[in-house]
């Protein structure tokens, strides 16, 4: 009773200015258009479970953006005056995760469902960093609230996918209509409690084809060394996400523009830098967009392989060209560049894993050798490294036809593969590819001083 007491009188103190009872606006189906048909299944599921234990429950923030204008989200949060310690017992699997702020994933099969409850807006008595950043924040609150509390106009919308209606506190829907991302109150202090909302401003103008509201986007450019106080886990999580959105390129000049990019891909902005770089980074980003439009997966791992790629090779043949053998300067360069990116993002390890075997097979597709391409078939990473090595020849370094023959092995089924390989190995001597020939150690003949190893009779022993 006591506690409840205390929390009304925050709430009181610390109500949002221009929150008033009634100030949301309702949407109904004729005026969103919304496609059911698009909302996940499991979703809809938490809600209706949710609503029937008389708890208030919407799909809320990003999917509700996506569904607006016409996407398939990748993923469905919920939001809901329900406690973490209220909502768990209503699933079969759902656990309670989060240290900043306690939320529940609901887990269906491979979907998880993130489910949060409504946040208090923010007090002076909060945990934060000498800069600003909030860094627990386990109050609740009600639903105009939490409204206050989510980052853009945009994101701060809730759809009942029961009775299908949008509530919008803050003329989210007008300003997606006009494709404008705006900060919801005070921009500098917004900023200052969680850096990451810099970069999401530029990532969704860019997804909207649209733009950062003059007053959101004026402090940025001032601000962007708050970055540097961004966890590196967390800041890898929300590059992945604009790497991967579809419109990585244009994040990434729209990242330049605004003065967000120094220090997010240290190695990145050396490179982009450079004619050769910069093209092969363009590349890689281009293509990793036209995956992402048409549906299709993209790997992490791939994606930072290319990224990084331009600064190993070079590492690379500065160390062969020192005298140094090439396989263990591969490694050598590999182990540099992720050292030194890792320093940033903590790039997971699975990830630095997974292109450290990518780049490790290059070299070996110089020489097709056809005892040596049955090993390098078995390798895990053997279709990625092929499509990387592709990305190298469409570069301009690489030859594209060995690239094509790579690529047409990959694709290929066993038989096939087999015939191509004895193919290869009944060429003649002349146009075969050849792996560098192995001296065999000499064998140092032994010592005559010594009469127990005499040629003559090495197993005789001395005589007594």
């Amino acid at each position: 009773m006591l506690a409840q007491t205390i929390k009304a009188i925050v709430n009181k103190v610390f109500k949002p200015s221009g929150l008033t009872k009634g100030a949301a606006k309702r949407y109904h189906v004729k005026d969103h258009r919304i496609d059911k048909r698009l909302v996940s299944r499991n979703a809809i599921k938490v809600c209706e479970v949710l609503q029937q234990k008389g708890f208030d429950a919407y799909i809320v923030g990003g999917a509700v953006r996506d569904l607006m204008i016409g996407l398939e989200p990748k993923d469905f949060d919920v939001a809901t005056n329900a406690t973490p310690d209220q909502i768990r017992p209503l699933f079969r699997r759902a656990r309670i995760i989060g240290r900043r702020f306690q939320l529940v994933h609901v887990v269906f099969g491979s979907e998880i469902i993130e489910t949060s409850t409504f946040r208090a807006p923010a007090h002076a008595a909060q945990s934060t960093d000498d800069h600003g950043r909030i860094l627990r924040d386990n109050d609740f609150g009600s639903h105009p609230q939490d409204a206050a509390r989510r980052d853009f106009t945009i994101n701060a919308l809730y759809y009942n996918p029961i009775n299908e209606e949008v509530i919008d506190f803050h003329q989210g829907v007008p300003d997606l209509k006009k494709r404008v991302v705006r900060i919801i109150g005070n921009p500098q202090l917004r900023y200052r409690e969680d850096p990451v909302r810099m970069l999401r401003a530029v990532r969704f103008a860019v997804k909207l084809n649209g733009t950062i509201e003059t007053e959101s986007r004026t402090p940025i450019k001032a601000m962007a060394d708050l970055i540097d106080n961004v966890p590196a886990s967390r800041l890898f999580d929300e590059m992945l996400k604009l790497l991967t959105c579809g419109h990585a390129l244009e994040c990434l000049k729209q990242l330049r523009t605004n003065g967000l990019h120094q220090g997010l891909l240290p190695l990145l902005d050396v490179v982009l830098e450079q004619p050769s770089g910069a093209a092969f980074v363009q590349l890689a980003l281009d293509r990793t967009d036209h995956r992402v439009r048409s549906g299709k997966p993209v790997s992490p791992s791939f994606l930072f392989a290319a990224l990084l790629w331009q600064q190993v090779e070079l590492r690379w043949r500065e160390q062969v060209a020192a005298g140094a053998i090439s396989m263990p300067a591969l490694v050598s360069a590999a182990d540099t560049v992720i050292d030194m990116q890792t320093e940033k993002l903590a790039i997971h390890r699975r990830f630095t894993s997974d292109m450290r075997d990518i780049w490790f097979m290059q070299p070996r597709f110089e020489k097709r050798v056809p005892r040596m391409i049955h090993r390098l078939i078995e390798q895990p990473r053997f279709r990625a490294a092929v499509d990387f090595l592709q990305l190298r020849a469409a570069a301009h370094e690489f030859d594209s036809v060995l690239a094509q023959w790579w690529m047409d092995l990959a694709n290929a089924t066993d038989d096939k593969r087999h015939d191509m390989i004895e193919d290869l190995a009944n060429l003649p001597p002349s146009n075969q590819d050849r792996a560098p020939r192995k001296r065999k150690p000499r064998k140092r003949k032994p010592a005559l001083s010594d009469p127990s190893l005499s040629p003559l009779n090495p197993s005789d022993q001395p005589l007594a």
